[in-house]
This record gives structure tokens, sequence and C-alpha cells, in this order.
């Protein structure tokens, strides 16, 4: 009789540990799933902010001044590229062809410049010209001999008294120093531009 009671209470002692043990390791376990996928959630999201924080802050702080300036010299540049090319090309005026050349490689290094600028940046430039400067393409490329040159040298006049004034005051009134410091290097390059063009425009007369 005691040998019974003394065995009944070491199965339930026994079944007592085992229920322990076992609710032990459940809540291990469960605690375990609970913690990691959050700790790797959270060790992602903080990665993806710290990826993206520089680039986006810089092209938060343009003003519309400087998106409007990059913008107009990205567009002007390649349209300055496209007409150097083509009066290269197309003129039989050896001065004409000379100015095309030297249009196309200084606008060339200028675009390419700015490109570098957006990319720091993260700021995304316009990949075309707009309508009006694709119709100044278009009408010139239309044009042979003596209409040829005076269409280009006088475009090459007007524009260059624009881009002038806009490189101007981008480089005094912009908020991003490093545009502003690409703007204000281009503006002697773009006064010789107008100074040879307006030579290449006496001696077409």
């Amino acid at each position: 009789m005691k040998n019974s009671i003394l065995t009944m209470l070491a199965l339930a002692a026994l079944t007592a540990c085992n229920k322990k043990e076992n609710t032990t390791t459940a809540d291990t376990v469960d605690t375990t799933a609970m913690t990691s996928p959050a700790d790797t959630s959270m060790a992602l999201n903080d990665s993806a902010t710290v990826s993206g924080t520089n680039t986006d802050a810089t092209a938060n702080a343009l003003s519309d001044q400087d998106k409007k300036f990059a913008d107009a010299a990205a567009q002007g540049g390649m349209m300055e590229v496209m007409l150097g090319d083509l009066a290269a090309k197309t003129s039989t005026n050896a001065t004409v062809k000379a100015l095309g050349e030297m249009m196309a490689k200084d606008h060339g290094k200028a675009n390419d410049e700015l490109k570098k600028w957006a990319a720091t940046a993260g700021y995304t430039l316009p990949t075309s010209m707009n309508a009006d400067q694709q119709k100044k393409h278009d009408e010139l490329k239309m044009k042979k001999g003596a209409e040829f040159d005076k269409m280009y040298v006088d475009l090459m006049v007007s524009d260059h008294k624009k881009d002038i004034a806009d490189f101007k005051k981008e480089a005094s009134e912009g908020s991003e120093a490093s545009l502003k410091g690409f703007a204000g290097k281009t503006v002697p390059t773009l006064e010789h531009h107008l100074m040879e063009s307006e030579k290449a425009k006496a001696a077409l007369k």
C-alpha cells in the first residue's frame, strides 16, 4: 500500500516536470519566432532609408530657379551640339564650318558636366529638345548654301545672347552651389561663342 502511494506520487511528479519542460520549450520557440522577423524587417527598413537619403535631400533642395535653369541648359546644350554638327557637315563656308565645330565640341563638354552634376544631385534632366528647338533644327536642315549659313549664324547670335543672360541669372540667383558654379564657369565660353558668331555674321554680309 505504501509502495503504491509512493509510485503514484513519483509518476505525478514526473508528469508535472515534463509539462513544465514542454511549456518552457514552447515559450522559447514562440519568442524566437516572433522576434527574429521583426528585427530583420527593421534592419532592412533602416538600410533602405540610409541608401536614399543623400540623393533625395539634394534633389529636394533645388529651387524652381535651379530646376528651370538645369532643364533649359540641358535642352539648349543638346540643340547647340546638333546644330553645330549640322553646320560642320553641311556648310561650304569655312568660317561657318569652324563655328559649328567649336559649338559642338564646347557644348558637348558642358553637357557632360551638367550630366555629372545631375547624377550627383539625383536630378533627372530632359533627354530631348523641346518642340521649338526641334522645329529650328528641322528648318535649318532644309536650308542649303548661303541660306543655311545665314540662318545658322543668326540662330547662334540670338541663342547665345539668351544663354548668357540665363547662365548669369543662375550664377547669381541659384540656390544649389554646384549648379551655380557650373553656370558661372560657363559664361566666359558662351561670351566667346557670341563674339565668334557675330564675327561670322558680319563676314557673311
